[in-house]
């Protein structure tokens, strides 16, 4: 004897068959997202399509505190996402009690546009004049202090990351770093300067 197939309702065929065209467009739409994602990962641009520029800032001098930020508010300007990672001296650059202290060493410097030699760079006084000089050759050239790059730098969107590890070992307080400042470790700017186009140690 043979059974008999009962037929689904043409209704509810066509609601499962709706249910199940939604289901599928739901699954190919998050396959497509996550295809895009490392699409953009690979080639190594932010979600946002701008280009990205990760800053090592190590060093905590006058004339080296420069360079990190010239190069961060002019990306910032061209509509590039930047982050500088502040680790070890070059925390300086953002410790508000360190800030208005930093100083050119004219001593072992022989990038100084006036050479000095080693026995002069040693007396006592010399950092002093070196840096006053500095601050001249800045002025007349009408380039922005230090103060005055990183107030444009955070206006701009430029993301300061303090070093935790380096605060720890060098006893510096959160409420010393500036306002506006991220306090993290290297995994968060490693995560950053993954997708970054350009990437630099200073």
């Amino acid at each position: 004897m043979e059974s008999k197939v009962e037929e689904i309702p043409t209704e509810l065929a066509d609601r499962i068959a709706a249910l199940v065209d939604a289901r599928v467009d739901q699954v190919l739409q998050s396959k497509l997202g996550e295809l895009l994602a490392r699409q953009t990962q690979l080639r190594g641009m932010t979600p946002s399509g701008a280009r990205r520029l990760a800053i090592v800032a190590s060093k905590g001098s006058l004339d080296m505190a420069y360079p990190p930020l010239i190069l961060a508010t002019t990306a910032a300007a061209m509509g590039w996402e930047v982050s500088i990672f502040f680790t070890f001296y070059g925390l300086d650059v953002i410790n508000r009690r360190k800030l208005a202290h930093l100083k050119v060493p004219p001593l072992a410097n022989p990038a100084m546009p006036v050479p000095v030699p080693n026995f002069v760079g040693a007396i006592p006084g010399m950092t002093a004049l070196a840096t006053a000089m500095m601050k001249r050759w800045f002025t007349r050239a009408r380039i922005p202090s230090v103060e005055e790059l990183l107030q444009t730098a955070q206006s701009s969107g430029v993301q300061f990351i303090s070093c935790t590890t380096t605060m720890g070992v060098m006893g510096v307080r959160q409420e010393d770093i500036l306002p506006g400042a991220t306090f993290a470790g290297a995994a968060t700017f490693l995560d950053f300067a993954a997708s970054a186009d350009v990437s630099l140690f200073i």
